[in-house]
């Protein structure tokens, strides 16, 4: 015999009461609601009011209220696709306009900066022409269509010559610890003792020997340099 809620309660509050056991077959109701409405009832049954009425008012502060998920959207894979294009496209724009308008690179061709810059090796620098420079900067400038690298060693009204002692500036006999060769003048070079004219630097090349530098062609016009070197990646030797 199937019975209903009502029945197996009024059944069970009897067996309770006068200790008369329930010999008829029971089947509990299939759904999960009438379960818990027959589990919640039975409790209730023998539970003094106040406590039914806090267990209650706990049911309810508790009761579960499903969350709706929004519904997921999948994205086209071509427009994840084009929206990496589009970033590698900015960086690469950026990096571009980066090293046209605020830094240079130029690969090193010659051996006249030897030791601390050799041939071959790849030479970043600041575009710093309309600031200016000073002694022991390391720039970067072309002459006669050869990009060049040499270091500053006189700056504008610096008297600079060139004796049987070294390099002197403004009468003061340059110590050099990086530099292993003798400066000396060229036969066929610029006439000392010089001024260094306004807007304009004295270079010379670390390697003093037979070096292309301002002992040939004189001070350098900041507005035709390129710029101060601020790092070297070696290609070789390293």
């Amino acid at each position: 015999m199937i019975k209903t809620l009502q029945e197996f309660n009024r059944d069970f509050a009897h067996e309770m009461k006068f200790g008369k056991k329930v010999t008829e077959p029971i089947m509990f109701p299939e759904t999960s609601g009438d379960i818990i409405d027959m589990l919640q009832a039975r409790i209730a049954a023998h539970l003094p009011k106040r406590l039914k009425k806090k267990i209650s008012e706990q049911f309810a502060a508790q009761s579960y209220q499903p969350q709706r998920l929004s519904p997921t959207i999948n994205k086209p894979l071509w427009k994840d696709f084009s929206l990496l294009a589009i970033k590698f496209a900015v960086i690469a724009l950026s990096l571009m306009l980066l090293f046209s308008l605020v830094f240079g690179i130029e690969r090193y061709e010659e051996p006249s900066m030897s030791p601390s810059i050799k041939h071959g090796d790849l030479v970043i620098f600041h575009r710093y022409t309309k600031v200016g420079y000073l002694p022991q900067d390391t720039i970067v400038l072309e002459y006669n269509g050869l990009v060049q690298v040499r270091r500053v060693v006189a700056t504008a009204g610096d008297v600079v010559d060139i004796t049987e002692e070294g390099l002197l500036i403004n009468d003061a006999l340059q110590q050099e610890a990086d530099i292993h060769q003798k400066t000396e003048r060229y036969a066929d070079g610029i006439s000392f003792p010089l001024t260094v004219p306004d807007g304009h630097i004295f270079v010379l090349s670390d390697s003093r020997q037979d070096a292309t530098d301002s002992r040939v062609y004189g001070s350098v016009n900041i507005d035709d340099t390129l710029g101060k070197v601020i790092a070297v990646i070696r290609q070789r030797n390293v």
